[in-house]
């Protein structure tokens, strides 16, 4: 084994810093998770500052665990520490990790985190093989995960914010069509159009088993009669252009094959058709990514335990990732698949980028 080169002190400390910073990072991410499943950030909103005690009580749990946990989180900053043992929630905590009706609420996606780590277990494999893993290896909390992280956005802003943005297809959504979701997950995006718009007819078509189960679970709460979903191994999307109108949301990145997707969704898309994509931001090139794109870190981690793990899952997959579907890749796959309009159009959403696509 050859020695280590010799190391400048200051520089050593800082990347010590920035290692065991992530760390530290991963362990507060743990306990929000565990927060929230707990039900300890409802508690704490909008109830003023709380000892672990009175914390405890208002949740039947034991107080010396919570007394721990609010020492971790109020120590990395989750929690405001007003003195005296006691710890409150702001206002801005509550709408992150609180209020699933604020399209700020990000909590859900803390849900999946123990499903992502574990599946460390499976990833070296992967490295080996180049053969990655569907959602599905992320188990039930997978699907719930992405449905949680997602849901608020889609129920606060996509019918009264997003779909008017999106010319004439309000008015024949009124009117009555048939409408595509493709890659639907947990159904939530389709249900609220099929709740706002009740003489249209939708259909969500899925693969994760996990995820249609939630949609069906979802379905009857919302009592609608005019949505169905599908799976596509077994109900592929249909080749005779019966669609006014098709949503791929937060999904091309992810699926093994994009370009054949859009290929199917050319040939199910009426003439007159449009298609409204919404996917990650990203830049052409790493370089652009890291500086423009704050998250990006936390992007590609996303991308190897899950977004390019599910784009590789299968031997043919061309593994595009959470950063890879920029707009000019994203403009020349749907010129091929046979669109002759594409439209950048800016809903002004943090995340994710929206285009939008005619024949």
């Amino acid at each position: 084994m050859s020695k280590s080169q010799p190391t400048d002190p200051d520089k050593l400390k800082d990347y010590a810093k920035l290692v065991f910073g992530a760390l530290g990072g991963a362990m507060t991410s743990a306990l929000i998770g565990l927060g929230d499943r707990l039900g300890l950030f409802e508690a704490m909103a909008e109830a003023g500052p709380l000892t672990s005690q009175q914390l405890a009580d208002k949740t039947d749990l034991d107080e010396r665990w919570i007394r721990e946990w609010l020492y971790q989180q109020g120590a990395a900053g989750v929690l405001d520490y007003c003195g005296d043992g006691r710890f409150e929630l702001s206002p801005e905590g509550v709408a992150v990790l609180s209020d699933e009706s604020h399209p700020a609420f990000g909590a859900g996606f803390f849900t999946q985190l123990p499903g992502q780590l574990a599946v460390t277990e499976r990833l070296p494999e992967a490295f080996k093989t180049g053969l990655g893993l569907p959602y599905d290896a992320l188990g039930p909390e997978g699907a719930r995960g992405i449905e949680r992280g997602l849901a608020p956005w889609f129920r606060a802003l996509l019918v009264p914010r997003a779909l008017p943005q999106v010319n004439g297809i309000v008015d024949r959504l009124k009117s009555g069509v048939q409408v595509a979701d493709v890659g639907c997950g947990a159904g939530v995006a389709l249900l609220e159009m099929a709740k706002a718009f009740p003489a249209s007819e939708f259909h969500g078509y899925e693969l994760s088993t996990h995820a249609l189960g939630r949609a069906e679970q979802n379905r009857a709460e919302a009592g609608v009669s005019n949505a169905h979903f599908h799976n596509v191994e077994t109900e592929p999307l249909p080749a005779d252009g019966r669609f006014a109108f098709v949503t791929t949301f937060d999904c091309l990145h992810d699926m093994t094959r994009p370009d054949q997707a859009m290929t199917q969704i050319r040939k199910a898309i009426a003439a007159d058709g449009t298609w409204l994509i919404a996917d990650i931001k990203a830049k052409a090139s790493y370089e652009e990514n890291v500086e423009k794109n704050p998250m990006a870190a936390m992007m590609y981690g996303s991308s190897v335990l899950t977004c390019m793990s599910s784009a590789l899952s299968e031997p043919d997959g061309l593994g595009l990732g959470t950063l890879g579907f920029h707009p000019a890749l994203a403009e020349e796959m749907v010129r091929a698949a046979g669109f002759r309009e594409f439209e950048e159009l800016d809903l002004g959403h943090p995340v994710n980028a929206f285009y939008v696509a005619r024949p």
